[in-house]
């Protein structure tokens, strides 16, 4: 990985010199738009309005409307922000983690210790760890000054990019204007429900769904080519003809926590019939060896060796 920001943490009279590494990435297939017609690629230009001309990126300046004229801001002047000199992350204060709302959350960094003597890195890390706390920083990247946390992972720290108060929307704008009345009865289903599906998160036994079928429809495209027949590639897709509208909401709550059971009891059938298989391959694998054995006795009775013994003779 190439570091995509080089600066430093400075936690008071501390600094602790970093280099910054994209701690995601994207795992999407990559596709581009062609013309329906001809297959012909579609390519997006960069044209003046006022010469027509194509404009490399090298000359693209930034501007400003605010209704009657169009003020221009050139690079120079977006340099010339105090914001945008610094080469800090500066730590500002020290949280509980529960108290940063997880949607204000945005993109993550590893954060390398860029120093020959990575000993202020390490005392942070083992801090923040210790203290079970995040340090919530400011720092400036890509022209703009921005809100982030660092946090532990694993032997590094992580700087993620928060987003200011002002650009989380209120959720009363959207929330309905009265709540139904919900039973005790209703939420003890529920909460049965919840803890048949309860487990400790492992991201590995996900698996984005779309990305693996668009691999495939590829792969079926390139060697069916027109012909492609979806339907077996795929098989067919029973619509659910059912209105997504819950009418008894007690008796979808006692059918999920059924058909919960039901695959639970499959899966576990599953797992046993797993585990006797191995025996069965042991003992199958033995009777190769009975045929070894007797063709090995076959070879060293007198009448094979007296062939074999003829056979040099004869040479």
């Amino acid at each position: 990985m190439r570091a995509i920001w080089t600066g430093s943490i400075a936690f008071g009279l501390v600094n602790v010199p970093v280099k910054a590494y994209g701690a995601t990435e994207d795992h999407d297939i990559d596709l581009h738009q062609v013309h329906d017609k001809d297959g012909g690629r579609i390519r997006y230009e960069r044209r003046c309005e006022v010469c027509g001309k194509k404009i490399a990126y090298k000359d693209l300046d930034k501007a400003y409307e605010d209704g009657e004229r169009s003020i221009v801001l050139t690079d120079e002047d977006m340099d010339a922000l105090p914001a945008n000199k610094g080469r800090e992350i500066e730590v500002l204060q020290f949280v509980p983690a529960g108290q940063v709302d997880p949607l204000m959350l945005e993109k993550s960094y590893y954060l390398q210790p860029d120093s020959k003597s990575p000993k202020a890195y390490e005392l942070l890390r083992r801090t923040l760890q210790n203290t079970e706390k995040l340090a919530v920083v400011r720092f400036a990247l890509r022209q703009k000054t921005r809100l982030g946390i660092l946090r532990v992972r694993s032997k590094m720290m992580v700087l993620q990019a928060v987003m200011w108060a002002d650009e989380l929307r209120d959720a009363e704008a959207v929330a309905p204007e009265k709540l139904p009345r919900i039973s005790e009865q209703e939420l003890k289903m529920s909460a049965a429900l919840v803890d048949q599906y309860s487990g400790d998160f492992t991201p590995d036994e996900f698996q984005d769904d779309y990305q693996v079928q668009l691999q495939a429809l590829i792969e079926a495209k390139i060697e069916q080519g027109e012909e492609l027949d979806t339907e077996a590639t795929f098989g067919s897709q029973d619509q659910d003809s059912e209105s997504g509208e819950v009418i008894d909401l007690m008796e979808a709550l006692k059918r999920s926590i059924n058909g919960r059971n039901a695959k639970a009891t499959a899966k576990d059938a599953k797992a046993s019939a797993r585990k006797k298989q191995p025996a069965k391959k042991t003992a199958a694998a033995r009777k190769p060896a009975k045929k070894k054995a007797a063709a090995k006795e076959a070879s060293s009775s007198p009448h094979k060796k007296k062939a074999s013994g003829s056979g040099k003779k004869s040479a």
